[in-house]
């Protein structure tokens, strides 16, 4: 039996009973570990020793995406876990990883949690108001795409908000690295709100066609779901200047609001 478990957004202790109990009969447990343990604060060790009373084995990307079959294969004859911050199918699928179990015959269960696509809601802004989700990568010297530029432009034509995902780059490899055939990775790397609003920013003045703007009204999350979240709403240009501290952050653009939504939009204001 494969059991894929949400942990929720918080901590080690958002678990819910059923993915407790399912971590509790597996024989093994991995975790993924290329999002998840920054927004924890916790090794693996920190997280059998709290609460789960189980060793736990890290995943990182590339045993989640190139080595699956040793999930997999210890699942064919025993029960695993598998653990993911936030929830199984939210901002981050495991659809691959399901559909590899199902064909081998192994059993699949998912316990949901809380995740980025919901928590979102805590600023008041009404979940069923949000156009489609982008992502905002990394731009570098020689990669600047803006492919998001006309979904959050199609979001603004409807009235509806976006909620901007940003950029994390754990374990990536270097390029120089890939060139010479020997992986070698680059720092840790987790997209600000400010960068995000810089890019966004700058992509908006080179196509010229006011899907969003310096006064554009967005909110900023950081570390969502956990004790020390922050929330603040205010225009594009006046969060580029706010600390919003440790990641992980996200964004959202605002789009029309209901009398209520401005009410909590009020309240979360930087001025």
């Amino acid at each position: 039996m494969l059991y894929i478990v949400g942990l929720g957004l918080g901590n080690e202790k958002d678990i819910t009973l059923r993915g407790l109990e399912a971590v509790q009969k597996s024989d093994k447990i991995f975790i993924e570990a290329y999002t998840s343990l920054l927004s924890f604060g916790l090794s693996s060790d920190g997280l059998s020793t709290l609460l789960y009373g189980k060793p736990v084995i890290l995943a990182d990307r590339e045993t989640v995406e190139e080595k699956a079959d040793e999930i997999l294969s210890a699942a064919a004859d025993s029960d695993v876990a598998f653990l993911v911050v936030g929830d199984p199918f939210g901002a981050t699928t495991h659809t691959d990883l399901v559909v590899r179990a199902k064909k081998l015959g192994i059993d699949v269960k998912v316990v949901h949690n809380a995740s980025v696509m919901n928590a979102v809601g805590v600023c008041g802004l009404q979940l069923y108001h949000y156009g489609e989700t982008v992502s905002i990568p990394f731009f570098t010297d020689t990669w600047r795409p803006d492919s998001f530029y006309e979904k959050i432009q199609k979001n603004h034509g409807l009235g509806l908000h976006t909620l901007c995902l940003l950029d994390i780059r754990v374990k990536e490899p270097t390029l120089e690295s890939l060139c010479r055939g020997k992986k070698q990775y680059e720092p840790p790397r987790y997209m600000s709100v400010n960068t995000a609003i810089e890019q966004l920013l700058e992509v908006e003045q080179n196509r010229g066609e006011n899907a969003y703007g310096e006064d554009t009204m967005c909110f900023g999350f950081a570390r969502l779901g956990s004790e020390d979240q922050k929330i603040v709403a205010g225009t594009m240009k006046q969060l580029e200047s706010v600390d919003f501290g440790a990641p992980l952050h996200c964004l959202v653009i605002v789009g029309k609001t209901h009398p209520v939504e401005e009410e909590m939009l009020d309240f979360y204001r930087t001025v």
